[in-house]
């Protein structure tokens, strides 16, 4: 067996510690499969006092990050957030280290400097748990799939909004209550902002679209809406229509452009997506050849996470010993995104309305005005037998901008637009 081979971790927190972990437990599997042994020579953490898990050697514990991220062979940087982050993970590729991140942030915004970065250094950055924690979706895309042509990716790909979105389907629990039991319960933060808002789930929809269309993809380029204005109204008729919400990350190749966003949407309880429940996140692939594949599993936790971080470890590891490299940035395809007008879709619009005569005629004829076709309309008189009434329409697909419009229009004639939800596989 060859020597050994060097690691440091950046970020001691629960990711990081269940690889240190599964390091020292897994040893002489790793070993085997790494062609070498894999030691840690540095922890990087922040406070050298903080109370840590009984098998963390403290000798190896340092607050000197850029001295452990320049000092090994494979550095994993579970730090998270942009910075130190960014510097850390530039100054280990300009040191010559193979990198493994987990961190979709920093991916999504500054993803093609890093590897810039690895290219000029001829060095590795490995990002697997960057998406879907121990789903291998990354792989698949970037490897499995390289000789074939991707035309939609379609995912679950936020652990703490399904399992609320779960909570309130399977239980009527509001948005607040499933919150709060999903923070009790640690699968969302004390600010949830990043999940329940969609931020966290756009940035991996653009490190998969970039994958996918060999084109440069950031966080910025996807439109974004959460989870927040969902109500158990929403999830009730869902669920009479035959629908179960789920906030996705959809990335379709259209041509020569693409359409990435995230929202959530009517998913038909056919659908493989439909029955992901829990914090499980699941991703749906369409592709040319192999037609549609589907990858399902933990995408969080610390040893969920710290499975797909080995993965890469072991990986960048045996390229070490063996020579060769990770697969390259590869950035040709140069597909543009698709212009604002011919992005299409079919929505259900939830409006309340004056309950009195001719208020159907008025709402149908601001979406013919705009060239929008009708596929379904029901309207409940209110419960509390008020002066209002709820009219529930669903429409055939058209373009966003149309449909925008005429919401816009609909001002002078409805109370209000209670929601919108995109219906899934209608454009």
């Amino acid at each position: 067996m060859s020597k050994e081979v060097t690691i440091a971790v950046l970020g001691c927190g629960t990711v990081g510690t269940q690889v240190v972990r599964l390091l020292q437990e897994r040893g002489s599997d790793l070993a085997a499969r790494a062609g070498a042994p894999l030691r840690v020579n540095a922890i990087a953490v922040r406070n050298l006092e903080t109370k840590r898990e009984g098998f963390i050697d403290r000798a190896l514990l340092t607050t000197d990050a850029h001295a452990a991220a320049t000092g090994a062979d494979v550095v994993v940087e579970l730090i998270g957030g942009i910075e130190p982050a960014r510097t850390l993970v530039l100054a280990a590729l300009e040191s010559g280290a193979t990198v493994v991140t987990g961190n979709k942030a920093l991916l999504a915004a500054h993803g093609p400097e890093l590897y810039e970065a690895a290219a000029r250094t001829g060095s590795d950055l490995y990002y697997e748990a960057a998406v879907a924690g121990a789903v291998p979706v990354v792989y698949a895309i970037r490897e499995s799939l390289a000789g074939d042509r991707i035309a939609k990716i379609l995912g679950i790909v936020n652990g703490t909004t399904n399992y609320i979105l779960d909570e309130m389907a399977t239980k009527g629990l509001s948005f607040e209550d499933a919150l709060s039991t999903a923070q009790e319960l640690g699968y969302a933060e004390a600010d949830p902002t990043a999940d329940v808002d969609g931020h966290d789930a756009a940035a991996k929809a653009a490190i998969l679209s970039s994958l996918a269309f060999h084109t440069r993809v950031s966080g910025a380029d996807v439109p974004v809406q959460g989870i927040r204005n969902i109500t158990a109204a929403d999830i009730a008729q869902a669920k009479a229509d035959g629908y179960v919400i789920k906030l996705l990350a959809a990335a379709e190749r259209v041509g020569d452009h693409y359409d990435v966003r995230v929202e959530p949407r009517l998913v038909p309880v056919g659908h493989p997506l439909a029955s992901v429940d829990g914090a499980f996140n699941a991703v749906v692939i369409e592709a040319e050849a192999a037609g549609r594949l589907m990858f399902y599993g933990r995408g969080a936790g610390g040893a969920p996470t710290a499975s797909a971080v080995l993965g890469d470890v072991v990986a960048a590891a045996s390229h070490k010993v063996h020579g060769g490299n990770a697969p390259a940035e590869l950035a040709y395809a140069e597909l543009t995104k698709l212009p604002v007008d011919q992005v299409r879709a079919a929505v259900a619009i939830s409006l309340e309305l004056a309950d009195k005569p001719g208020q159907l005629a008025a709402v149908a004829a601001k979406f013919a005005d705009h060239g929008i076709s009708i596929e379904r309309v029901q309207q409940r008189a209110a419960e509390d037998s008020s002066e209002f009434t709820t009219l529930n329409i669903t429409t055939h697909a058209a373009p966003r901008q149309a449909l925008d419009a005429a919401l816009a229009d609909l001002a002078g004639v409805v109370e209000r637009v209670k929601s919108v939800l995109t219906v899934e596989g209608s454009n």
